[in-house]
């Protein structure tokens, strides 16, 4: 399994970064690293994380491993959503792409690679952490009163695949 993650995208799961210099920028994607670090060393995947390096970035892409994390900084006038689209495009089937947006979620699904919200993942990196990957499933949906019955309320394909995903995550 190999997690391409759209890494400003889940840094602004939790709040905004616009605000904030590139002192405090570098740390927050430090604390990001570490996390997913922490994420790797449980459920032994490979990540590869994509930030945007368009507006003042360097000239070409810029790669560098982490912790055993590969990162990728698109290069000055590219964004990081072609740096993602490039990567689904090469590996293909058996990644999954971590993002929240729109435009990518698309493209990858055109070609069947699952797509996880970034908030999804971030709850799911969440409980890797605190060593309740396994135990703490989602609740099923008999306990909450909520299972469905009938042809008619079966999850589509793509809900399907996501719930899939999501247990491997």
């Amino acid at each position: 399994m190999h997690l391409i993650i759209d890494g400003y995208n889940l840094l602004h799961t939790s709040r905004s970064l616009i605000q904030l210099n590139s002192m405090e920028l570098q740390r927050e994607r430090d604390r990001l690293i570490e996390r997913l670090f922490a994420y790797r060393q449980i459920k032994h995947c490979e990540i590869t994380a994509v930030f945007d390096g368009w507006q003042g970035g360097l000239i070409t892409e810029k790669r560098e491993r982490k912790k055993g994390i590969e990162l990728i900084f698109s290069r000055l006038g590219e964004k990081a959503d072609e740096v993602i689209k490039r990567l689904v495009r090469e590996k293909g089937t058996g990644t999954i792409v971590i993002t929240s947006d729109r435009d990518i979620t698309r493209y990858a699904e055109r070609l069947s690679v699952p797509v996880i919200s970034s908030d999804q993942f971030k709850e799911k990196m969440g409980r890797s952490a605190l060593g309740m990957g396994k135990e703490i499933e989602e609740d099923s949906e008999e306990e909450r009163g909520l299972k469905k019955k009938g042809p008619s309320r079966r999850p589509s394909k793509k809900e399907k695949r996501a719930r899939a995903v999501l247990k491997k995550l």
